[in-house]
């Protein structure tokens, strides 16, 4: 999962003039230069021309399932109505129930909920997990809307995804724009119209109501273990290693306090309104004051002010870009200055950018690999929830570490073995484990 943000309190500034006025098209994009559907077709294409998928499981891997598109009214605080458009994507159910995130953002549409369903399938089946893999999404802007606002509009759309979801169809969890609170009306909205509780239906919930130990940081912490993996593998020093990260909410933050716990030196970090950057680190408690009072980076007194652009170039052992997919491109790829790019989000190297950055050198951990954490101690809360009996954190985190070490490992050996990138690899070990399911269970009827 990528990491979810707090919502804040309604903005009226904030609101761009056009939201919620009517149905957002479908297939309407916004600005962007790398479609994130195509990103996810040509990485998906450079491993399956690495197997021997027939050609009908390649056809079906390449479509997804299920694809939902809702359009649906919300009340105002001022009277008004505001209809938005919602989505949700069924990537594979070869493996099991999928499961994936539900993000609130303006950037929302169809083509970039198509991608991180089918790399929630290869992230799931690379860390052996029974689940496929889904993504959904509202366009909209939650930092503009009210916590009522917020509550009913999460109320609605949980209610319009109804007939899609359940514990042991499609679990929903908190990504870019939403939270615990947000999935705790979720799960309740799910639940009064079953008229029991069902606190399976969705994961990344508060404790109170069947939430997990760690979940928060889980995300953030597996990205700090696929890159203390990664310094092993390269031969760089962990301790004194200098670091940068994109994006510094939920995971980028907890990446960045956990790598500087194990020794790491935080040199730059940023989030949508701008970054920081010093060379001799940063001082993130002190950081994370003033984020907490202001709800951004800029204006932080320990460090020099860097655009994003700049950010993404600065010298440093490790890149984390944190935030969303899209961001190392073909434009900016030759000028990247990481020895080690550790994905904390989802797509965030073009496969073009890719290339560039391979043909230079640098190791790129990718997304289903590094960020694995999260979605991994979802599953643990899911089966938590189904059993109706929890774990500790210290035994949580135990076992994500067991598996985000061994899925390192493992797709480490792959790469050696095929001469391929990392990606490739990890591609190749989720793309095969998928594939056999498919051909296991055979095409019905």
């Amino acid at each position: 999962m990528n990491g979810a943000q707090t919502p804040s309190p309604r903005d009226e500034a904030a609101v761009p003039p056009s939201l919620g006025t009517g149905p957002r098209d479908a297939q309407a994009a916004p600005a962007v230069h790398d479609d994130p559907w195509e990103m996810a077709l040509r990485q998906f294409r450079v491993a399956a021309d690495r197997t021997t998928l027939t050609p009908a499981v390649r056809d079906v891997l390449e479509h997804p399932e299920r694809e939902f598109t809702v359009n649906f009214p919300v009340a105002m605080d001022d009277g008004s109505t505001r209809v938005y458009t919602g989505y949700r994507v069924l990537h594979s159910t070869a493996l099991g129930p999928t499961k994936g995130g539900l993000r609130f953002s303006p950037q929302v549409w169809i083509n970039e909920v198509r991608a991180l369903g089918m790399w929630m399938t290869w992230k799931c089946a690379l860390a052996h997990l029974p689940y496929g893999g889904a993504k959904g999404g509202v366009a909209c802007d939650p930092g503009a809307l009210s916590v009522p606002e917020l509550e009913r509009l999460t109320r609605r759309f949980a209610t319009e995804l109804r007939p899609m979801i359940g514990a042991r169809i499609d679990i929903p969890a908190p990504d870019v724009g939403t939270n615990s609170q947000v999935m705790a009306w979720f799960m309740d909205t799910y639940s009064m119209h079953e008229g029991y509780s069902v606190p399976s239906v969705v994961t990344g919930k508060p404790l109170t109501i069947g939430g997990s130990a760690g979940r928060q940081d889980a995300t953030g912490r597996g990205v700090m273990i696929a890159a203390r993996e990664a310094a092993r593998m390269r031969g760089v020093p962990f301790a004194g290693a200098r670091v940068v990260v994109q994006g510094f909410g939920n995971v980028g933050a907890t990446a960045a306090v956990l790598m500087a716990a194990e020794g790491c030196r935080i040199v730059g970090v940023s989030d949508a309104f701008g970054g920081l950057y010093n060379s001799r680190g940063l001082d993130l408690d002190a950081l994370r004051r003033h984020v907490a009072a202001t709800r951004r980076v800029e204006g932080f007194a320990g460090g020099e002010a860097v655009t994003n652009a700049e950010l993404l170039e600065l010298p440093c052992d490790f890149l984390v870009p944190a935030a969303i997919e899209g961001q190392i491109t073909a434009r900016n790829a030759a000028r990247v200055n990481a020895q080690i790019v550790v994905e904390g989000a989802n797509g965030p190297t073009t496969p073009d950018a890719d290339a560039i950055l391979e043909e230079r050198g640098i190791l790129v951990v990718p997304d289903i690999l590094a960020n694995a954490g999260g979605v991994v101690v979802s599953y643990f809360e899911w089966v938590q929830d189904l059993q109706a009996y929890f774990w500790s954190e210290a035994e949580i985190n135990a076992h994500l570490t067991r598996i985000m070490v061994d899925g390192v490992a493992r797709v480490a050996s792959v790469a050696a073995v095929e001469r391929v990138s990392l990606r490739t690899a990890a591609l190749l070990v989720a793309v095969r484990r998928v594939a056999a399911a498919l051909e296991q269970r055979g095409i019905y009827p």
